[in-house]
């Protein structure tokens, strides 16, 4: 593959861990392992409740928790150092580190950039955040991964506002991406704004290879000391990165652009941030803030990734829209896709402005101020105003780029409850259903009722019919749909014997006698509603 004039390949970025030091991220590695710097060992270290209490980024219940199993278990001395400095941010003395970490020992992480001398004082405090993570196996035990990921410390890890080129760590937003990207293999994959390496470190377990992108040179700083640190898990050759890795530094699409993925994965600095005359890009938070006006880099998105999606291939992000005052929800994001590709828009939350102000000010600490809170927090609403904003929604954007020439599918729902994690897996077989429904007629399928799903009925006492009939899915995106009489009896009659044809038939010669009855309306109705009901999942193909 020929070197990008994009490529980032610097291993001594300023302000970010060093990945040139081969030695030294091997020891690490080896260090951290020998520790049982892990998930499950972090957990085992602090138990549940302090373990619970530090996923809130309440510190105080595992620094107690640490300094108790020290009491207790002289063993654990190595982790809870480990865990002191790294996760709770607490300054370790030099001597206590090169005991925990003998290959690397303090002069070694200090070479790397992970840990700095505090003045005065023997101490070493952290100058990045350094946690495990991973994911578990498949059932037939591949695909799982321990990993090690390098990030800036948290707001609740230090003092102060954030830095504008503050590198985010594991978050909610990249968790749900992680959970909402439905696995397939594919020769090429694309990260597009990478962060840490997230997405990259998940896509390169079932992707060849992985071009991963970043507008912040410490990003992918950060993501090249990731990979490495992480080669033998990922699967990555130390001396040969770019025979699955390539970095790019560059805005958006740019660093890709005349290239095809068959699987795109984004988590964009899609925050609607306040823009002010003359403002330099260094006054944005780079992790978050995309530097468009309003929802503009989430509308660039969704109209630009087609162009790199190779025929059939996918692409699934999360992001920001605006509802102005007066209109639906899914009036601009419909804009926003271009024709002849399939979308599917799901908005998971709707907040007010205030709402909105309040949650991203609060994430970047910059509510410690009460004076630039107050003045910031003004310059959002006015912002909305601006643009006779009402509300914000958030929610995941699944767009294919379909092979051959179909006429593509939109499709914008609401789903505000709780759903089924990792959602990924259903969102990929909901596509194979839509496939099918295109591909074959109905009426000649033999239909069964999917195994997740319940029928719900309600009636009043002593009422001879129910008033209510529901069908409710306990997996994937649990949805409930409302039924007729006429369609509750066509799904209990799908067993797979008979034809949807013959079940529509046999309903139609049922309730033919009834005055004003349309047998050809009837027919083609309940067809269409099983149809949809094959869609959402409540009814599946027998054979499938």
């Amino acid at each position: 593959m020929p070197e990008s004039p994009y490529e980032f390949t610097a291993g001594n970025t300023p302000d970010a861990p060093r990945s040139d030091l081969p030695d030294l991220l091997a020891a690490l590695a080896a260090d951290l392992r020998a520790v049982d710097y892990t998930l499950d060992g972090v957990a085992n270290l602090l138990g549940e409740s302090a373990y619970t209490a530090l996923n809130r980024d309440q510190t105080i219940p595992a620094l107690l928790a640490a300094e108790r199993a020290v009491r207790r278990d002289e063993g654990a001395k190595a982790l809870a150092a480990v865990v002191r400095l790294w996760l709770l941010a607490e300054p370790q003395p030099k001597e206590t580190l090169n005991a925990a970490l003998p290959g690397i020992r303090a002069e070694g992480l200090v070479a790397l950039g992970l840990v700095e001398p505090v003045p005065g004082t023997a101490l070493l405090a952290a100058r990045a955040d350094l946690r495990p993570y991973g994911w578990d196996a498949n059932e037939d035990g591949s695909g799982g991964a321990e990993l090690w990921v390098a990030s800036d410390l948290a707001a609740h890890q230090q003092e102060g506002v954030l830095r504008h080129d503050h590198v985010l760590g594991i978050g909610q937003a990249s968790t749900t991406l992680v959970q909402t990207t439905f696995r397939r293999h594919t020769n090429r994959a694309l990260d597009l704004g990478t962060g840490c390496g997230i997405q990259a470190f998940h896509l390169l377990h079932h992707c060849e290879h992985v071009t991963a992108t970043d507008i912040s040179e410490r990003a992918l700083a950060f993501t090249r000391f990731n990979i490495l640190l992480n080669a033998q898990p990922l699967g990555v050759d130390p001396d040969r990165l770019e025979d699955r890795v390539s970095l790019r530094l560059g805005s958006l699409l740019e660093p890709v652009a005349g290239e095809e993925f068959g699987l795109v994965v984004s988590n964009p600095p899609f925050v609607i941030t306040p823009r002010s005359p003359g403002e330099d890009a260094a006054e944005q938070f780079t992790y978050r803030d995309g530097g468009l006006p309003g929802d503009d880099i989430v509308a660039a998105l969704v109209a630009g990734l087609p162009a790199v999606l190779a025929e059939g291939g996918t692409a699934q992000m999360l992001g920001n829209w605006e509802v102005a005052a007066g209109t639906d929800w899914q009036e601009r994001p419909q804009s926003w896709v271009v024709p002849g590709v399939d979308a599917w828009f799901i908005q998971r939350e709707l907040v007010s402005p205030e709402q909105y102000a309040e949650t991203w000010l609060r994430d970047a600490s910059e509510s410690r101020d009460r004076d630039h809170y107050r003045d910031a927090y003004a310059a959002y609403l006015e912002d909305f105003e601006s643009r006779n904003v009402a509300g914000i929604g958030f929610g995941m954007v699944l767009l294919r780029r379909p092979a051959g020439s179909g006429q593509g599918f939109s499709r914008f729902e609401e789903i505000s409850y709780p759903i089924e994690q990792p959602i990924g897996p259903h969102l990929g077989a909901a596509l194979e259903r839509q496939d099918w429904l295109a591909a074959n007629s109905i009426g000649d399928a033999h239909l069964l009722v999917a195994d997740d799903v319940t029928e719900e009925r309600h009636q009043r006492p002593g009422a001879e019919h129910p008033g209510v009939i529901l069908l409710r899915q306990g997996a994937g995106l649990r949805r409930t749909n409302l039924l007729s009489t006429e369609l509750a009896g066509f799904v209990s009659a799908c067993d797979g014997d008979l034809t949807a044809g013959q079940i529509a038939g046999a309903l139609e010669a049922l309730l033919g006698g009834e005055d004003g009855f349309d047998a050809g309306t009837f027919r083609s109705g309940l067809l269409a509603e099983a149809a949809n009901l094959v869609r959402d999942g409540f009814l599946i193909p027998a054979g499938q």
